[in-house]
């Protein structure tokens, strides 16, 4: 996901009926707010801003990948990507009865990509479902799959729910980063919850830190005391010092309970985790003391969530370290933990790259462009991170035998 840092106030204007969406999403908030006692904890406001229906940032209409939208992911830049995912899933897939499962196909690119190269690889699975929340975007899916293979139509399926069981792989291309997320306040007299709130909601309440109010729904930060047992030993294990002040971090149990129950349902096979991210170590650095909480608005990104709700996606990055503990307590093996640029590379982007003439430079230059995006340390190519687990599957794949980073979990 890739966008640019820029003030609110220097931010595009939304449409009127956009804008006018986004009240009401704010609006229904409130009650939530109001109907809780005062407060509801960030996790619950990162879930309405997201995922309300009809208003929630993708259960609505918005347009929300490539240049019009509001960020650019890895499928969009060019078709290099899934052709390279490909050739890591092409062994799992071939066996018979298998199924591909995708987590958040977007506008559909990287499933039309996958299914390209899977055909050119005989590795086609008998079923490609995707798994999908936005009705928006599932309609865009549906066109654009059906445009590009209408004789594979037959294999997909699209799901309202995680299958019971897969024989075959899963893929998450950058879906945990957008798992609602606990915000959690380190003061000297311990951690306590950051939840959100109104400013009638109680006295004393800080104001929203929001320098565009009209675009600002009226929300501000109050902490709790962390009341969830299980989020408060989770915060334990967590190596931030007791004693830190201001400290403010991401905690993201609901992330690793997905990783979890995809394992779970894994019977033979990978399931494949691409995202932006760190080991614990890394995440819970003592000079990240801000966390790693992100908002991206028309390819533009900052850190106000309170900032046109359901008009902007919210993100944090992935603590790796919590979805390979879900992911192996679930019956999984940490097959493959690396950067996306070593992954890529050890999977044949470059080959697959080469193929392109370089005598065309109307061709390959583009093609080239995008992949210095993908490999660039300076781009995806290093907070990237690719994670595999493997499940009764001891097959050698490609982009697993790129440097091992496992250390750093």
């Amino acid at each position: 996901m890739q966008s640019t840092l820029r003030p609110l106030s220097t931010l595009p204007e939304p449409a009127p009926e956009a804008l006018a969406a986004s009240r009401a999403l704010a609006g229904e908030i409130e009650g939530a707010i109001v109907a809780a006692g005062g407060a509801i904890d960030f996790s619950r406001y990162m879930e309405l801003a997201l995922y309300a229906p009809g208003l929630g940032y993708y259960t609505g209409g918005a347009r929300k990948f490539g240049a019009d939208g509001d960020f650019t992911t890895a499928p969009e830049l060019t078709p290099l990507f899934g052709q390279t995912l490909a050739r890591t899933l092409a062994p799992v897939l071939r066996e018979p009865g298998s199924e591909l499962v995708e987590l958040g196909a977007g506008t559909g690119r990287l499933a039309c990509d996958l299914l390209d190269a899977l055909q050119e690889l005989d590795a086609l699975p008998a079923h490609y479902s995707i798994l999908e929340l936005s009705g928006e975007l599932r309609v865009r899916q549906h066109e654009a799959i059906a445009a590009r293979h209408p004789g594979l139509m037959a294999r997909v399926r699209w799901l309202d729910a995680l299958p019971p069981s897969v024989h075959g792989a899963i893929v998450a291309n950058e879906v945990l980063d957008v798992v609602p997320v606990h915000l959690v306040h380190w003061t000297p007299d311990g951690p306590k919850e950051r939840c959100v709130t109104v400013p009638a909601a109680g006295p004393g309440t800080p104001p929203s830190l929001a320098p565009d109010a009209a675009r600002c729904a009226a929300f501000a930060w109050t902490d709790r005391p962390i009341a969830d047992q299980a989020l408060a030993a989770a915060i334990e294990r967590l190596p931030v010092p007791r004693t830190a002040d201001g400290y403010v971090s991401e905690v993201a149990p609901a992330a690793a309970a997905l990783a979890a129950s995809l394992v779970e349902r894994l019977q033979r096979g990978i399931a494949l985790f691409i995202d932006y991210g760190f080991g614990r170590g890394e995440y819970y650095h003592p000079q990240r003391r801000q966390g790693t909480l992100m908002c991206h608005y028309r390819q533009h990104a900052h850190t106000d969530p309170f900032f046109l709700p359901g008009l902007q996606d919210i993100t944090a990055h992935v603590d790796f370290t919590a979805i390979a503990e879900a992911a192996v307590d679930a019956g999984g093996r940490l097959a493959g933990y690396t950067t996306q640029a070593h992954f890529l590379l050890d999977a044949g982007l470059a080959g697959l790259l080469g193929r392109t003439p370089a005598d065309q430079p109307g061709r390959y230059l583009p093609q080239a462009a995008a992949a210095q995006r993908l490999l660039s340390p300076a781009e995806m190519g290093e907070l990237f991170k690719v994670m595999t687990i493997a499940r009764d599957c001891d097959l050698a794949l490609p982009g697993l035998g790129a440097r091992d980073l496992s250390r750093l979990l």
